[in-house]
């Protein structure tokens, strides 16, 4: 019998979370965000380096840390400007892509709260990629 009730106990854990996950993200107002916040990531095959931009319209970020991953050593840098621009050396183009390479931002924001936003790197001839929001 205690052999049945794990799993199922495991299942209906899983879910609930999984309930409480969703309906989290989705009270996120993802128009508003994607209005209030405008961030770039694009690399200049040129020059060697990523070009990563982040504007918050409504100038309430107190902090923003921003990441690059999947490089040798990471690149992390702190900011409490609510605009900046930072380039990061890229040698060449990464030999599995960009996506392995995600950009992302924690937000700490006076009226939102923590957040989350992950974007992919570009080419500087193709079009932004989408931005992934998450409360943090």
């Amino acid at each position: 019998m205690k052999s049945k009730i794990i799993p199922i106990f495991s299942i209906i854990l899983i879910t609930v979370l999984g309930i409480f996950f969703f309906a989290d993200s989705s009270s996120l107002d993802r128009e508003l965000l994607s209005e209030t916040f405008i961030v770039d990531a694009t690399y200049f095959e040129d020059d060697g380096y990523v070009q990563i931009s982040f504007e918050d319209r409504s100038n309430k970020s107190t902090k923003v840390i921003l990441e690059v991953l999947g490089m040798p050593d990471s690149f992390q840098k702190i900011f409490t400007q609510n605009q900046f621009i930072e380039q990061v050396p890229f040698p060449s183009t990464p030999k599995y892509g960009w996506e392995t390479h995600p950009v992302t931002f924690v937000i700490e924001h006076e009226e939102f709260g923590k957040l989350g936003l992950k974007t992919e790197i570009h080419p500087q001839d193709e079009p932004s990629r989408p931005i992934i929001f998450s409360k943090l």
